[in-house]
């Protein structure tokens, strides 16, 4: 879990008046921990922090799951969104999108992108971003977004599309060079990049978001306290504050509102995820 999650659990603690721990469970695209909260017992006590791609990608990545993200987690709050950023190596002879595609273009095949793992947000940005562009990159993944990271700074890889938190004191200091980010409008926090559809490509998007859930069963009495006391730690000055600096818009809502988010996230990514034809048995 990142820092949105702690920051979380010590405000949430705050709201209910008893202590919040936070237990990594990591890898496979969140799914490991994903199943470790769909399995938990529902009494809750236990909430799992989920992340969208989740929803949209991981059960078409990996058809063998098992469980039902939708039917065996339900909704409490959406946390924090992101966006990703299109970043390269500092030595890689690109400046622009434009520049990267002709690049690519000239060497196919040869070209690599880094992601967190197969099904991640990080790794199907940078399928969206193949198909629009029309260009043939291999796709490199790893069990974490850290290690992919290093390896992008290092040269063994090419390039990333990687959420802004966890990559813009690299941008900041230039030793990974921004070329554009993935959302609807520029980031607050890179306001100088421009989009992926200014720079070229229109209409594409890949955004993200993390979220928290609870085992299905869990009593409606039971989600209705917790998702009162989320929007409580959620909009806490504490916890926007560690956000925003961080890198993450804060979102918040209700149990709702995220369902509504999670057949978005259906929508959006099932064409591009049966496209790339990726499977993870």
């Amino acid at each position: 879990m990142g820092s949105d999650a702690r920051a979380f659990a010590q405000e949430l603690s705050k709201a209910l008046g008893q202590q919040v721990y936070v237990e990594n469970r990591p890898g496979a695209g969140s799914t490991i921990g994903a199943e470790a909260g769909a399995k938990a017992t529902p009494d809750g006590y236990t909430l799992v922090q989920t992340v969208s791609a989740l929803y949209g990608v991981a059960p078409l990545v990996y058809p063998k799951l098992g469980y039902d993200v939708v039917k065996d987690l339900r909704s409490v709050i959406v946390l924090t969104s992101f966006d990703n950023v299109l970043v390269v190596n500092s030595t890689l002879p690109v400046t622009s999108m434009k520049e990267l595609i002709a690049y690519a273009k000239g060497k196919p095949g040869e070209v690599t992108f880094a992601s967190s793992g197969n099904g991640t947000t990080t790794h199907m940005s940078g399928e969206m971003f193949k198909q629009m562009a029309h260009i043939d990159i291999r796709h490199v993944p790893y069990k974490s977004g850290a290690p992919a990271t290093t390896d992008v700074l290092g040269g063994q890889v090419n390039m990333m599309f990687h959420n802004i938190p966890s990559v813009i004191q690299h941008i900041k200091s230039a030793t990974l060079r921004a070329l554009a980010v993935t959302g609807a409008q520029r980031s607050q926090f890179l306001p100088d990049v421009p989009t992926v559809a200014e720079a070229g490509l229109s209409g594409y998007q890949s955004s993200g978001w993390f979220s928290m859930s609870v085992p299905a069963a869990t009593p409606q009495a039971v989600i209705d306290r917790l998702s009162k006391a989320s929007m409580e730690a959620v909009k806490s000055r504490g916890f926007v504050k560690s956000m925003n600096e961080s890198g993450f818009d804060v979102v918040g809502g209700t149990p709702q509102q995220m369902d509504a988010m999670v057949q978005d996230e259906i929508r959006r990514w099932a064409p591009i995820v049966k496209s790339s034809g990726v499977r993870v048995d």
